[in-house]
């Protein structure tokens, strides 16, 4: 199963993640963050304050806004190609 073991704040809404599958890079969250639950991460100060979570494995807010470790993973991947890193 894949969990996120590392993530760290970057910059805007850029994070440096880590998977437990020895995968990492960054991931920018820029357009995940739309419905309900994301509108208010959209302010830089709360949106920096995630944390890893011990109990579903990727990112968590305060809020209990989280995105599935598998998501993450795809975002990375996808944009480090976009961007002619991968």
């Amino acid at each position: 199963m894949l969990e996120v073991t590392k993530a760290e704040y970057m910059e805007e809404y850029r994070i440096q993640i880590t998977f437990n599958n020895g995968a990492s890079g960054v991931v920018d969250l820029k357009d995940a963050l739309w419905g309900a639950m994301f509108e208010k991460l959209k302010d830089y100060n709360i949106f920096r304050t995630f944390e890893v979570s011990d109990v579903v494995h990727t990112i968590r807010w305060e809020n209990d806004a989280d995105l599935a470790p598998e998501y993450l993973y795809e975002k990375m991947v996808e944009q480090s190609t976009v961007n002619g890193h991968g």
